[in-house]
């Protein structure tokens, strides 16, 4: 898990950068893997042994339902801003840097106040 939580720090630390490779210029961006017109859209980015780092995208205005993850989970807001919310009760603003860790077994969904970009590293 902490090698997981290590190369998703690296991928938030980089962001937007431009990588010189064979003297291209390629820029990577979370929102070009989303190119669906749906309003909730996943995308795996890496899938280590252990886990996966998975890229998520939520319209403005729009929900992950609600669901349970059977494995601890970390939620990383990219860009944009929302919110996390469970069946205990707890309701946490995000925004950009912001991060939640997910328990099992514990209903979870999240709001997007806008369009938003999450890591979700299980």
């Amino acid at each position: 898990m902490k090698k997981i939580i290590a190369i998703a720090s690296i991928f938030i630390m980089i962001g937007c950068k431009t990588t010189q490779i064979n003297s291209k210029s390629i820029t990577m961006n979370l929102k070009s893997l989303h190119t669906e017109t749906k309003a909730v859209q996943t995308n795996v980015l890496f899938e280590p042994k252990d886990g996966k780092v998975i890229s998520l995208q939520i319209a403005k205005n729009e929900q992950l339902a609600e669901h349970i993850t059977k494995v601890p989970a970390l939620l990383v807001c990219v860009s944009g801003s929302g919110s996390y919310g469970d069946e205990s009760g707890r309701k946490l603003s995000l925004k950009s840097g912001d991060y939640v860790n997910i328990e099992p077994n514990v209903k979870h969904w999240v709001d997007a106040f806008e369009e938003s970009n999450f890591l979700l590293i299980k």
